[in-house]
């Protein structure tokens, strides 16, 4: 497979599924940071032009992110994000969780986070793509080889920010697979089985160890703080007043995580409960603290 060349203006002649997988990734990109600070920034891409640069228009220096893709043989994105980037999307992120200081490593630490929720929704849509299950390897800091051509710039627009654009890269074997429609690792020509049709993508099984484990359901009806010298007074008949009123929703815990809120029904002499609303990511990461 040859890479995709460049056209006249010197802009990477992008496949359209690239260009599809991209648009889907600035989308779960903006997603993520959205269910972590409940501000959705706008997010867009444009391709770039010549040499990758090492810095920002400013000179400053870019944080990256090396994304191997499992699936197929040299499957690799790259992310590079200027400061401005990943210290206000990190402390944004943390300070929505109720943190009122955030160091630099923390906040470093939240931003590949973020990314790696996005680059796992971008190997999915990758995966769809070529027809088979693309996941992603344990990424790392790295700087990609100054030479490639194929990549991107993604302007990223908060509500109370406008930092510079970040850069991504994807390596030219996954560039020419989705060229080609074909899967990664596969030799042009050949086909997927007898008679040429694409394999449905193999079911993880991961996930499906990960389905049959047990994990811990409990609801909270509300919670209080006593003194000593009062919990020390309790005895059978004794009521301890809770901070939820009767009507309000019951929080339902798995594995001590808040994960959604309902209401308290009663099912053939059994209590349960109707779940009405999903805990957002900012209320699941407080309820860990």
């Amino acid at each position: 497979m040859s890479p995709p060349e460049k056209n006249a203006s010197g802009l990477m002649d992008l496949p359209e599924a690239a260009r599809s997988i991209l648009d889907q990734w600035a989308g779960s990109l903006a997603q993520v940071i959205e269910s972590m600070t409940d501000q959705r920034p706008q997010i867009a891409w444009n391709p770039g032009s010549g040499t990758l640069p090492g810095t920002t228009a400013a000179g400053e220096p870019l944080l990256w992110w090396e994304q191997p893709l499992r699936g197929g043989r040299d499957l690799t994105v790259w992310v590079g994000a200027p400061r401005a980037v990943w210290e206000h999307a990190g402390t944004l992120t943390l300070k929505a969780a109720g943190l009122e200081t955030v160091a630099e490593t923390e906040a470093k630490n939240t931003w590949f986070e973020i990314l790696g929720q996005s680059l796992g929704a971008m190997a999915r849509s990758i995966g769809a793509e070529l027809g088979r299950e693309i996941g992603c390897d344990a990424g790392s800091e790295r700087v990609p080889d100054a030479n490639l051509v194929n990549w991107v710039t993604v302007t990223m627009t908060f509500a109370d920010a406008e930092p510079p654009p970040c850069l991504l890269v994807l390596a030219p074997p996954l560039l020419s697979a989705l060229a080609n429609q074909e899967p990664a690792g596969q030799e042009p020509g050949e086909s997927n089985d007898e008679d040429g049709a694409r394999p449905e993508p193999a079911a993880s099984r991961t996930m499906e160890l990960l389905l049959d484990v047990d994990l811990p359901v409990s609801i909270s009806f509300g919670k209080t703080e006593l003194p000593l010298k009062d919990v020390l007074k309790l005895m059978t008949g004794s009521i301890v007043e809770l901070n939820r009123g009767v009507n309000e929703q019951v929080d339902v815990f798995v594995n001590r995580c808040l994960v959604a809120r309902g209401e308290v029904v009663v099912v053939e002499g059994n209590y349960g409960v109707r779940i009405q609303e999903i805990a957002s990511r900012h209320d699941r990461l407080r309820s860990l603290r």
